[in-house]
């Protein structure tokens, strides 16, 4: 025992020496999670998201502003104001300055959107009012604003989105200029959250877990056959065998210092998550536990299962690397893959990654369970058992042997 607990130490430190190692395994899940944070984890929050918007009106007659013309205003006005101290607003709203010409601003605005400075320009046209008189009183069409963006710009993207979905608010508070609008007979709307997870999830606790089980991963395809084929090509192997040591030993000290590497990712990973970014997800969970053990098990069978199948450390980089891409981004660890072609879902449901991922985030709440329990774990320990017999087969442990 002793034997295999010094191979463990001597394995984690070596590990740690490397840089490439020391990069990739630790360094590289850090900065992922970092990035993805930072630039997904706001989306969609109230006082986290601005868009630059231009609102030109013209609608501008003899008798000045048209009310209902004054009424649209006013909604953008109402968004370019932050919602509560220290937020941003959704809106920050850029209008003609005092006597300016509007035609001259809408041309400049909507140059503007083409650059991409400007997420959208809103034009409530001439004539607006009088349209909007005339589709109350059932004599006209209805009246429409002119909205311009840019052609795949994902900010003027959204900005729309968002204008199409203050319509509603548009045409509540012309009803309510026009004093058809009661809202003591508006219909109320009640919302409660289908499922397990009861609220949603910040971005950044639904990321971490996945993250997590991504190092374990690249820790387990990389590391593990890497550090083997190398060793045995190198004929540092060979020395182990002129020492009492056994190769079942050596697979237990090497195994149990790629758990120590989980653990040293796992600890670094979730301190980050939690005081850089907030995450409030709790691992301290018998069955979230279970999974990450499960799921560091499952990594190991597979870097002993590339092992088995390479000849060469080159040859084992490649045909890890050949692995990794399909089967890390065909796993929902970053983003939700539900709406996934039927051809890529087959991929996804042959992927232990997918069933770990969804039982790990299902037992924290931060995702909803959509396949039984039981085949969240017959599926990866399946995988394990295939790797684990097919590397006890094939691998060789000595080239001289």
């Amino acid at each position: 025992m002793k034997r295999v607990l010094k191979l463990a130490w001597l394995s984690f430190l070596a590990a740690l020496r490397e840089k490439e190692t020391l990069f990739w395994y630790v360094l590289f899940p850090l900065l992922l999670l970092s990035v993805l944070t930072l630039v997904f984890g706001q989306l969609g929050q109230e006082g986290k998201m601005n868009f630059r918007v231009a609102l030109a009106d013209l609608d501008q007659g003899p008798r000045g502003r048209g009310e209902f013309a004054a009424a649209v205003e006013e909604v953008f006005v109402s968004l370019s104001v932050p919602p509560a101290p220290g937020q941003e607003p959704l809106f920050t709203l850029l209008r003609p300055a005092p006597g300016e010409d509007p035609e001259r601003f809408v041309s400049a605005q909507a140059e503007a959107v083409r650059l991409g400075d400007v997420a959208i320009l809103v034009v409530i046209p001439p004539g607006f009012s009088g349209a909007a008189v005339a589709a109350l009183a059932g004599s006209g069409g209805p009246a429409s604003l002119r909205v311009y963006g840019g052609r795949g710009d994902a900010a003027s993207g959204m900005a729309a989105t968002i204008v199409d979905q203050i319509v509603a608010r548009l045409n509540r508070e012309l009803l309510a200029v026009a004093g058809l609008y009661r809202p003591e007979e508006a219909t109320a709307v009640r919302t409660e959250w289908v499922g397990e997870t009861g609220a949603p999830v910040a971005y950044v606790d639904f990321l971490l877990p996945g993250i997590v089980l991504m190092a374990f991963f690249v820790g387990g395809l990389f590391s593990v056959p890497g550090t083997i084929l190398f060793s045995r090509d190198m004929k540092i192997l060979r020395r182990y065998w002129v020492t009492p040591l056994r190769v079942g030993e050596y697979f237990g000290g090497f195994s149990l210092g790629y758990f120590v590497m989980c653990a040293l990712q796992f600890a670094l990973l979730v301190l980050v998550g939690r005081f850089a970014f907030g995450a409030s997800v709790t691992f301290a969970q018998p069955l979230a536990v279970l999974y990450l053990v499960l799921g560091a098990m499952t990594f190991l069978g597979f870097g002993f299962l590339v092992a088995s199948l390479a000849k060469t450390a080159q040859s084992g980089m490649a045909i890890a690397n050949l692995v990794n891409m399909p089967v890390m981004f065909l796993s929902g660890l970053f983003f939700p893959v539900g709406s996934l072609p039927l051809a890529l879902r087959v991929v996804l449901y042959l992927n232990p990654l997918s069933y770990l991922a969804e039982g790990l985030r299902s037992s924290l709440g931060t995702g909803q369970a959509t396949l039984p329990v039981p085949l969240t774990f017959v599926v990866p320990l399946g995988w394990t058992g295939l790797s684990v017999a097919v590397a006890l087969r094939r691998l060789k442990w000595d080239v001289a042997r």
